[in-house]
């Protein structure tokens, strides 16, 4: 593949709900230009973009992908991302580097849950975008009224740039717009025909309103416009143009992916409408030297640096890594800085993907994508640059996981396998988290739904021939106790020869358990126990709190004052000391009212309007407490609430279930209460049996 100048090169997120048809849009994409000589399906598990075994298996995309593609004077990068929510990293990562967007709607089911969440993202991040309409060839399709909803919902510069010909089985064209020409299939690809004299009207309004937004985009053509000038295509176009970059415009194409219908006309728009990568503003980076904020230019004239957003994780050749060239250029051979750790790599071979294929190239401009492989110290999130320019991004934002649940190997034999499995494959995805809980023994993988864990798991059953049981997250619980009390531990054994003997007096007090753990005070007079034997107790005490007396968690909020105690000249020593402070807390704590601590988390919830109801009474029925609400954006709230842990366990799967798949969570721990009274019965037997 030859090297593109940056002006000609556009990068564009290929994003839609799941299902609409995203990846066979980016497979026709690919046929139209001539990239590949037979057109794959995604039922017959033949497309580019969806090649992994866990992607043939459940037929959607799971991870996203590069599809580089040649039309004319372009090199258009396409990044095919799943449609889940729940694969919220692989999109916030593709959308860190792209300058514009394709968001596909299916035509047979209109306005998304998933459609009006990344329209949102993509407001958000003034992302400038065209819509695709799919899926025009399927029956009961109301295209008059899905316009008008679009319209309504996304407002009115979502503009028509083409109107479909025929419906359902006989849709088999579409009027260009732009281009005042009517475009029917003839099998192979759409030629110019005769306007549709039964769209006349629609098209002459559909045209004006293409019009009055060209007018809008300068002072002197909205004078042209309502002095009744004609504007000239040339006036036109720019208007067009600089509507799209500015967020003004969001153009609707419409087509069939799996036909091939509306390909060619979206394939001419991109290039002429979209923004070259120099064409946004600058990115901005810190000096690594002087710790000031800096701009890179998107031009090859500048030093190299680069983004990395992508990292696979191949069994064979280790490590892919996708990048996007932020300023100045890269080629083969070349020495980089990895910012982030600064240790330098060369890149002995540079290449682009299309899918898993790769396509070698000599040397990539600004503003294009490309890849590296067997680099060890790259990763996402990672800055390359110039060694000596260095500079370096802030990476895109890793979203924390919203459900953990329990693995167990199915074979002993793979337990040592497990962790290896999953630390390569969080090198891959670093939007899951694993963690060991001391307290309960359990491994936990945590991610944003059961259908991210669910690929994990399948890729290392695939990957690593490790296979898994998966069960519930335990809570991890803490112990503390509500009244003061005192007493005494003696320890003393004698068995010929020296013995041991300890004795000390204690006090226990309550302390708030989110502000203190443990603290230890001693107030001993006349040496009455040896100053050098304090440590003993309190290390004696610090291991005797791991393990509360109730259900085995550790003991928080407790002050411990050492009074009181004797000793013997011959048989004490450190482990008697140790073993009396232990004593102690178990002769106190039967007096001291122990109790169990659960974790409360405060949880934010985005919600539509229509469900903010339903959403506040059931944090009711989990023991919650709302905090508060505040609106977001257009008929959306934010509710922030504390929930027990415990309550929230499979709060991912309840609160799609609960708001049609529209609600979206974060949770952060927030502090320790006590369990009520009648739960803690449950927890000590259930934690007992353990």
């Amino acid at each position: 593949m030859k090297q593109y100048p940056t002006e000609n090169i556009r990068n564009i997120a290929v994003i839609g709900h799941l299902g609409s048809g995203k990846t066979s849009l980016t497979e026709s994409l690919l046929y139209v230009s001539g990239g590949i000589e037979k057109k794959g399906e995604v039922e017959k598990k033949s497309t580019v973009s969806d090649y992994l075994p866990e992607e043939h298996n459940r037929l959607t995309s799971l991870s996203s992908s590069l599809i580089p593609v040649e039309w004319g004077e372009y090199k258009l990068n396409f990044i095919d991302t799943p449609g889940s929510e729940e694969f919220v990293g692989e999109i916030n990562q593709a959308l860190a580097v792209v300058k514009a967007a394709i968001l596909v709607i299916d035509g047979s089911k209109g306005i998304e849950v998933g459609t009006e969440r990344l329209w949102m993202e993509l407001n958000q991040r003034h992302i400038p975008t065209i819509i695709f309409i799919n899926k025009l060839d399927k029956e009961n399709i109301k295209f008059d009224e899905l316009i008008q909803n679009i319209r309504n919902r996304f407002g009115k510069q979502s503009v028509p740039f083409a109107w479909p010909i025929g419906e359902g089985e006989s849709f088999n064209g579409y009027v260009d717009l732009v281009d005042h020409v009517a475009k029917v299939s003839d099998g192979n690809q759409c030629v110019p025909t005769e306007m549709p004299e039964d769209l006349s009207d629609t098209i002459d309004e559909m045209r004006e309103l293409i019009i009055e937004s060209v007018a809008e985009t300068s002072e002197a053509l909205m004078e042209k416009y309502f002095e009744g000038e004609e504007l000239t295509e040339g006036e036109i176009r720019t208007g067009l143009r600089l509507g799209v970059l500015n967020g003004d415009l969001k153009p609707i194409l419409v087509g069939s992916a799996t036909k091939t219908l509306g390909i060619r006309t979206m394939l001419d728009m991109l290039g002429k409408f979209l923004p070259a990568p120099n064409e946004l503003k600058a990115m901005k980076g810190i000096d690594i030297e002087t710790k000031e904020a800096i701009e890179r230019k998107t031009s090859n004239d500048e030093p190299f640096s680069a983004y990395v957003f992508k990292t696979t994780v191949d069994p064979f050749i280790g490590a892919v890594n996708l990048f996007k060239i932020i300023s100045g250029t890269l080629k083969s051979g070349k020495e980089i800085l990895v910012t982030n750790t600064k240790k330098t790599e060369k890149v002995n071979q540079l290449f682009t993907l299309k899918g898993k294929i790769q396509v070698p190239v000599e040397e990539l401009s600004a503003g294009d994508i490309g890849a590296v492989a067997k680099l060890d110290n790259i990763f996402t999130g990672a800055t390359l640059s110039d060694p000596k320019k260095p500079v370096l991004y802030t990476p895109a934002e890793i979203p924390s996981p919203t459900i953990y649940v329990a693995i167990q190997p199915k074979h002993k034999q793979d337990e040592d396998k497990i962790s290896t499995a999953l630390q390569r494959l969080n090198v891959e995805d670093p939007t899951f988290e694993v963690k060991r809980s001391k307290e309960t023994g359990q491994l936990l993988i945590g991610g944003q739904g059961m259908t991210h864990i669910g690929f994990i798991l399948e890729k290392m059953k695939n990957m690593f021939k490790v296979d898994v049981e998966t069960s519930d997250q335990k809570i991890v619980y803490r112990e503390t106790i509500k009244k003061p009390t005192q007493a005494q531990g003696r320890h003393k054994k004698q068995s010929g020869g020296s013995g041991q003997f300890g004795d000390v007096w204690i006090r226990f007090e309550p302390l708030n358990p989110n502000e203190h753990n443990f603290e230890f005070a001693e107030e001993v007079f006349g040496g009455a126990v040896p100053k050098n034997y304090f440590p003993a107790v309190e290390k004696g005490l610090i291991e005797t709190l791991e393990y509360g007396p109730l259900a085995g968690f550790p003991v928080i909020g407790l002050k411990a004052t050492l009074y009181d105690g004797s000793y013997h000249a011959v048989d004490s020593n450190e482990i008697s000391f140790k073993l009396a402070a232990a004593l102690a807390f178990k002769n106190a704590v039967k007096d001291a009212q122990p109790t169990i601590l659960e974790p409360i988390m405060r949880v934010d919830i985005t919600v539509k309007d229509d469900y903010v109801g339903d959403v506040m009474g059931d944090i009711n029925k989990r023991r919650g407490r709302v905090l508060g609400m505040e609106p977001i954006a257009d008929g959306l709230q934010r509710v922030s609430a504390e929930i027990p842990e415990a309550e929230i366990v499979k709060y991912t799967i309840d609160l799609k279930a609960m708001t049609q798949g529209s609600g979206a969570f974060v949770r952060e721990f927030a502090r320790y209460e006590e369990v009520p009274g009648n739960l803690i019965d449950k927890i000590i037997e259930e934690y007992k049996e353990d």
